[in-house]
């Protein structure tokens, strides 16, 4: 099926050749980066975890979300998400394929990686990590090439891939969970030493997976002859409303137990974030456009009337995304640094070169996405036709 995606319309051409020129972008100032070290990021001693971290903070949460689309088809026989559970899994991909990516990157010397096979520490959670990721990205290649291929063949899946499926599901889960584990068990980060970590984690996953979902289903509905159905898009609107309001509620959570037991430690984190701090306070715009972005989103997506509007809802899937992009990511893992442990506030600013690397990765993993939905959609429309 792999020749499917050699054969396109300009436009897609077009997107690739685009996808091309950013990723040799991003790889020419990794070069760089790679040759003169760590201190071309805007990164430092008191702020370890930058643009790169944020970035498979937040992409960690959209590969899980996949588990959206393939639990209610596989386990409850959702009809519906049928012809989306695909794109769900192919999405699934391209998230951990960055979220890979993003970590080579943040490593000063990409070799460090190996090191992780080579001195396994099942006691280390950064060990599990990597079992995990890599372990979802295998299933779901698998998953979703086997099926792709068997639908085209207008035949049932092998019944091996079965239960690799339903051990997807829970797999899923543990992607994000473990993420959150390397945050919540750092004892001396204040910001990030709460219970309801991975739950946070999994409520704005199950946001901002199925709100870029959707906004692919109306890209590919645009621009082929392939329908995902309004039904599954409406099906998935709802998830993104339910989850978006989960995710709200637990950051409220977070923001009573900090002010209500008045706990400077964990006050002063909230306080840079929300309103600055000694005249500090580069984030305090991006949280509040977050939070701006996550009530209007809730409003418009609870609301059926403006839900049912294809075109409101895209434009709330799009806030939703940003929105968590910036609470998940500039929010969350930069806050966590700032003030440090001895209350030092040294604020962060990524770097062009940073910048232009990060772009690099997100064009890579958009170029995977284009390239497995070019071969899910084409197989998709032979069935049709």
């Amino acid at each position: 099926m792999l020749e499917k995606a050699l054969i396109g319309s300009k436009k897609y051409y077009g997107l690739v050749t685009l996808l091309l020129i950013i990723i040799g972008a991003g790889f020419y100032f990794y070069l760089r980066q790679l040759s003169y070290g760590l201190g071309i990021t805007g990164m430092s001693r008191d702020v370890s975890w930058g643009l790169y971290i944020t970035q498979f903070t937040f992409l960690v949460g959209v590969a899980a979300s996949a588990v959206m689309v393939v639990l209610p088809y596989y386990l409850h026989n959702y009809k519906i998400f049928g012809k989306i559970t695909i794109l769900g899994e192919f999405l699934a991909v391209a998230s951990v394929a960055m979220c890979l990516t993003f970590i080579i990157a943040d490593l000063g010397q990409p070799a460090r990686a190996f090191n992780v096979l080579l001195y396994p520490t099942p006691t280390s959670i950064l060990f599990w990590d990597m079992v995990v990721l890599n372990g979802y990205l295998l299933l779901n290649i698998v998953i979703g090439w086997t099926v792709l291929a068997s639908e085209r063949k207008s035949v049932p899946p092998p019944a091996w891939v079965k239960p690799l499926i339903y051990l997807s599901i829970p797999w899923a889960v543990s992607i994000h969970t473990v993420t959150a584990f390397i945050y919540a068990g750092i004892p001396g980060r204040g910001f990030w030493l709460t219970a309801i970590m991975a739950p946070r984690f999994l409520a704005s996953a199950f946001a901002s997976g199925p709100a870029l979902l959707i906004l692919m289903c109306f890209i590919v509905r645009r621009f082929t002859r392939f329908d995902p159905g309004k039904e599954a898009i409406q099906s998935l609107a709802k998830i993104v409303a339910y989850a978006v309001a989960v995710s709200v509620f637990f950051v409220l959570l977070e923001i009573f137990t900090v002010f209500y037991s008045q706990i400077p430690e964990h006050m002063h984190h909230f306080e840079y974030l929300f309103f600055g701090m000694e005249g500090h306070e580069k984030l305090v715009p991006w949280i509040w456009t977050s939070a701006i972005l996550a009530i209007l989103s809730l409003i418009l997506l609870i609301n059926p009337v403006t839900r049912r509007k294809e075109g409101i809802l895209a434009m709330t899937c799009v806030a939703v995304f940003a929105s968590l992009w910036i609470e998940k990511g500039l929010g969350l893992v930069i806050t966590g640094f700032i003030p440090s442990p001895l209350g030092r506030v040294f604020e962060y600013s990524p770097t062009g070169p940073e910048v232009i690397i990060t772009l690099g990765i997100w064009a890579m993993g958009f170029l995977i996405l284009t390239i497995l939905y070019k071969i899910a959609v084409t197989v998709k429309e032979e069935i049709s036709t």
